[in-house]
């Protein structure tokens, strides 16, 4: 067996961990923007919390157009050209967001973001396919998706900040611009950064890429190839039996459930924070919001190397559903005797639905014929993230139906994990290992 370097794990996650950062904080500085305590923005653009809700799902509309067309061109196109082309769409949209000066106009901005980033975690989810094989691929995904966490634990502090540096550099110079818009808009244009990295750095196989052994690329090539064949029938399903497929449906709604309550918990977090026996300042607020995130991103490492090392894919994201929506309902329960408390559980809600996705994606591509693969990947993301919609739709509308609460909320994702953790016992089971060569 040749021994495989470390080159690809030094070249190919870190530049696919920043690019999907950097696509997650434009994702996700919209919550603290939205929060009264430390933006003007709710005010400046005539929203309530429902609107709130709606404003952050919208995103999730837009993100399933180009799931499976994603998925689809990585496999046969490239991904490489296809997310650089995704960079300069979704940096144009996320600028776009903070020139906006009414509801409407965000709202569609909002939903333009979600299509220009609706293509790149398909397309990435099938690079690293192509890179890592089964022994390593639920730590390849784990690190990966780590950037969804480190994006909110790394950039809460900094948006925070500049939210309100600019709102006092706005006063003392009369700038014309809200602390939001600046925040936006300065944020936004980090794809137009990261571009050439991109483009520079990612090959689409180890076939293409001439920084590797000759070595190290003849084991990854016929490694990947003996295990697409492993398992697999010899002449594929047709491309349309792969949506009666049963247990894409059910990947499907554990996907969904999944992402209702990482946006919906994600997009009122901050509603957490008001306790009326501590008040915390915007700066305060903002390094709250990232400490669940530090977390997260401990127990996904975790509970992504273990899975590997036990090659069990189903119990390792059955077990964090479980862990994850208890405590999130157990956080809003003790929420009103211990403020300390009620965080201390929101940590390890925060964190199950992201702790859950390495062996989740891992399972989905051990499963799945491999001429199918990213039509599944695009499909199951493209339906999953509508939850990314409906689970900020739902939590804005009970915490206003309910004087501003956020009980019925929490409690309602945190019903929805337990009933995903459910759902897994439906999922298929992965063929066993093949022998090294």
């Amino acid at each position: 067996m040749t021994p495989v370097k470390a080159d690809r794990w030094l070249r190919i996650i870190p530049v696919a961990l920043l690019m999907y950062t950097i696509s997650y904080v434009d994702r996700t500085n919209v919550a603290l923007a939205l929060d009264p305590k430390i933006s003007t923005m709710m005010k400046d653009l005539f929203m309530d919390d429902k609107m709130k809700g709606h404003a952050a799902g919208i995103f999730f509309l837009g993100y399933v157009l180009l799931q499976i067309p994603g998925g689809y061109l990585a496999n046969h196109w490239s991904a490489r050209k296809f997310v650089g082309f995704l960079l300069v769409f979704w940096g144009a949209c996320a600028v776009g967001c903070g020139l906006v000066t009414t509801f409407k106009q965000f709202e569609t901005m909002r939903f333009l973001l979600g299509v220009a980033e609706s293509g790149v975690y398909p397309a990435t989810l099938v690079l690293l396919t192509h890179w890592f094989p089964r022994a390593e691929r639920a730590r390849a995904n784990a690190c990966f998706n780590l950037c969804m966490p480190l994006a909110v634990a790394g950039s809460a502090p900094v948006t925070s900040w500049l939210l309100k540096s600019w709102n006092e550099t706005a006063l003392a110079h009369s700038t014309g611009w809200a602390n939001w818009q600046a925040t936006l808009i300065i944020e936004g244009a980090l794809p137009f950064l990261w571009l050439p990295v991109w483009l520079y750095f990612i090959s689409d196989r180890p076939r293409d890429a001439k920084w590797i052994s000759t070595g190290e690329r003849e084991y990854l090539e016929t490694t990947l190839e003996r295990e697409a064949a492993h398992g697999q029938p010899a002449k594929p399903a047709p491309f349309w039996e792969i949506f009666t497929r049963p247990t894409v449906f059910v990947m499907m709604a554990i996907y969904f459930l999944l992402n209702c309550a990482a946006y919906g918990c994600n997009t009122f977090l901050t509603s957490s924070f008001d306790s009326p026996k501590v008040k915390f300042s915007g700066q305060e607020r903002g390094f709250l919001f990232a400490v669940p995130y530090l977390v997260t991103a401990i127990l996904m490492v975790i509970n992504s190397w273990h899975s590997d090392k036990t090659q069990e894919r189903r119990g390792h994201v059955a077990i964090v559903f479980v862990v994850s929506g208890s405590c999130l309902i157990a956080s809003v329960l003790v929420s009103q005797y211990s403020f300390w408390l009620s965080f201390a559980f929101l940590c390890f809600a925060i964190s199950g639905p992201f702790a859950a996705l390495a062996p989740f994606w891992a399972n989905v591509g051990e499963t799945i014929p491999r001429a199918h693969l990213g039509v599944v990947i695009g499909l199951v993301n493209a339906i999953g993230n509508l939850g990314g919609h409906y689970g900020n739709v739902i939590a804005g509308w009970l915490k206003q139906t309910t004087g501003g609460s956020i009980t019925a909320s929490f409690i309602a994702l945190g019903s929805g994990l337990l009933v995903a953790a459910v759902l897994c016992a439906l999922l298929p089971k992965a063929p066993p290992p093949i022998a090294s060569a």
